[in-house]
């Protein structure tokens, strides 16, 4: 019965959305006030229904109801309960209904926390989030039910798929989903904006938080799935430019180029055609994200089991959005007037300079990831586009990013001196080199790594500088720049961890360059050299687990002859499934990790190993993390949830209205 009413309750949000999707934008644009308020506790009620069915699949999953078709082909009564609750959304159809959840979240946050916005805004944002969530759950219900039946029920389930056993299941899908789909309540924010013709500071103060909410977790749920990667693959990389990791990547990097355009705009009004278009495009490839994965276009460790009706269907609905939105862009966009102008040398036009380096990285990811499927489907000829393409095309253009970010924020709105700026950051350069040619004389080659670590020192250093600037002043006592220093905005704080926090992620990846590798047969006792340590495999050894056997290696990592670590590096069997995963036996070391991963079994038994020292390897995802923290910094900082400028938002009617 419980299912049944998940499956209701699906219903009836379907209901709903097409409810808020109609009559608030209806109310909208005829200044119908009751019609328009119905829009927030509709949207409140869609969430709410969601969640009910969401919790139903939940509990069928938890109490192995394997009369449900999504449990027996997802589940096992023996799977310990963290991969019986994540497994929900370790499927297809589980996983479409966590990213309905989301929206729906999104969509009920709005309702909640926007009193000081426009009615019409609200209402029109609402109704273009309703649309979406109209269109999904229809997907849902008619190509994807989590709630089937299956008659006669067997006695156990097929098991999850073992990759997915693992708790970074539990945490990088909610975590990329907020992300992505976060990214839908700013496509709404854009869309409703358009339709009623608000397009102006005011706006950009309402969507800030909501694109930096996104920003935030989309940072967090990459660098999630990057490290699940790393230590459950077994292939010791971080990175693939998988095309599933790459669609990640592009929201993430139109996301970014939002998130300074949208600044821009609220500051002084300006870039407004820019801003909208970056809110457009980075819900646009969330979906095409979606599309990916769920289509069957392509074969990948992230894409599920592939449907035909299911790929047209999310083909139709990024079609539908994705031109739509385009349309009524290219409609409105001759209204929507230039705002504040600025100089070329000023921080508009270090961020517009940012911008058109993020977007063009972007593009070159798109082509990259989308050109091999083109062309299969095009001439019937299969081709891969891998590391070495991306490495030439990508890194060069984001390499000014680096160097532009300091100097960007050491300008002036409106009209900058660079001059200045560059003598303000003279102690950041000076330390940069230093530090390049320490990892010089003490690492060597490759250039790549030293140049590098160069560049992520003067962003780490270089983020601050203005912060110290405004803080110590012309020599301050310390008492004085303690007391500015907590005064001072945290969203000031919170650019100045994010800049840095990828200057760490940089300092990691630099470092990769300098690791050593090696592939080699071990057997109990052996001792292998790797770096500045010494790996001793102490045994090999079967042991059995909840739902799996597996083969352990539990070694010991040596420093001079003592012990520093201990690993157990291990191959897993699920007989369920008879399949075989990897788990890596890894030990962090100060920054840097050792890293052994058993690939095989032999005859006479010993095994095959993959073995990495991977020095400062932990800052790539420290650095994610410190991004993140900035995010949540600038999330908490007062005026991004209330303080809409008096002057913004009092203008009636509109720039778009009037220019109508």
């Amino acid at each position: 019965m419980i299912v049944e009413t998940g499956h209701y309750a699906l219903v009836l949000a379907l209901a709903l959305a097409l409810v808020q999707s109609s009559l608030p934008l209806w109310g909208a644009l005829r200044g119908d006030a009751p019609l328009m308020a119905i829009a927030p506790p509709t949207a409140v009620m869609q969430f709410l229904m969601i969640a009910l069915s969401f919790g139903a699949l939940t509990y069928a999953h938890v109490v192995s109801d394997f009369s449900v078709a999504n449990v027996v082909e997802n589940s096992h009564s023996l799977k310990p309960m963290i991969y019986k609750i994540s497994g929900v959304w370790g499927n297809h159809e589980g996983s479409m209904l966590l990213w309905v959840l989301i929206l729906g979240l999104f969509g009920a946050l709005v309702a909640l926390f926007s009193r000081g916005m426009p009615d019409d805004l609200r209402a029109a944002v609402l109704a273009a989030q309703a649309w979406m969530g109209s269109a999904f759950i229809l997907f849902i219900l008619l190509t994807s039910n989590p709630f089937a039946r299956v008659f006669p029920a067997p006695i156990e389930g097929n098991d999850l798929n073992p990759i997915l056993q693992d708790p970074g299941l539990a945490i990088h899908p909610p975590m990329l989903y907020i992300g992505y789909v976060g990214f839908s309540i700013v496509f709404s924010f854009a869309a409703g904006a358009l339709v009623i013709g608000r397009v102006d500071a005011a706006w950009a103060r309402w969507a800030r938080p909501w694109t930096l909410l996104a920003w935030t977790f989309l940072t967090l749920g990459i660098a999630m799935g990057s490290y699940w990667a790393y230590y459950t693959l077994g292939w010791g990389g971080f990175w693939f430019w998988d095309p599933v990791e790459n669609a990640s990547l592009m929201p993430w990097l139109a996301g970014t180029a939002l998130l300074h355009s949208i600044v821009v705009m609220e500051k002084r009004d300006a870039l407004k055609i820019w801003t909208i278009f970056l809110a457009i495009l980075a819900f646009s490839l969330s979906l095409l994200g979606t599309f990916l994965v769920r289509s069957g276009v392509l074969t990948s460790v992230h894409a599920f089991a592939s449907d035909p009706r299911r790929g047209v269907f999310i083909l139709a609905i990024l079609v539908f959005f994705i031109g739509g939105a385009l349309g009524l862009f290219a409609w409105r966009s001759s209204a929507l007037k230039p705002g504040g102008l600025f100089a070329p040398i000023s921080r508009e036009g270090a961020l517009v300079a940012n911008n058109l380096l993020l977007t063009t990285a972007c593009a070159t990811v798109f082509v990259g990831t989308l050109y091999p499927l083109a062309l299969e489907a095009l001439t019937g000829e299969k081709i891969s586009v891998g590391a070495p393409f991306f490495n030439v095309t990508f890194g060069p253009i984001v390499a000014p990013v680096f160097l532009l970010m300091p100097i960007g924020q050491m300008l002036a709105w409106k009209r900058g001196d660079l001059v200045g700026a560059l003598q303000r950051l003279v102690f950041a350069g000076v330390l940069a080199l230093v530090v390049a040619l320490v990892f010089a004389a003490w690492r060597g080659e490759p250039v790549v790594s030293i140049v590098g670590t160069g560049a992520a020192t003067w962003l780490i250093v270089g983020s601050f500088v203005e912060i110290a600037g405004r803080v110590r002043g012309r020599g301050a006592p310390l008492g004085t720049a303690f007391a500015r220093a907590i005064g001072l905005p945290r969203s000031a704080w919170g650019a100045a961890f994010a800049h840095a926090g990828l200057g760490v992620t940089l300092l990691g990846l630099a470092a990769t360059g300098w690791g050593v590798e090696k592939i080699t047969t071990l057997k109990a006792g052996d001792s292998v050299d790797l770096g500045p340590y010494q790996v001793v495999v102490r045994a090999l050894e079967t042991r059995p687990g909840e739902n799996f056997k597996a083969s352990v290696a539990p070694s010991a990592i040596l420093s001079g002859g003592v012990e520093v670590a201990r690993i157990e590096p291990s191959r897993r069997y699920y007989p369920s499934r008879e399949m075989t995963t990897t788990e890596a036996g890894i030990a962090t070391l100060g920054l840097g990790q050792v890293y052994v991963s058993l690939s095989g079994e032999n005859d006479d038994g010993s095994v095959d190993a993959r073995m990495y020292w991977k020095p400062l390897v932990s800052l790539i995802w420290l650095g994610a993390l410190i991004m993140g923290l900035g995010g949540a910094l600038s999330l908490s900082d007062r005026r991004m949830r209330i303080g809409v400028a008096k002057r913004a938002r009092a203008k009636a009617p509109s720039a778009m209205q009037a220019a109508e």
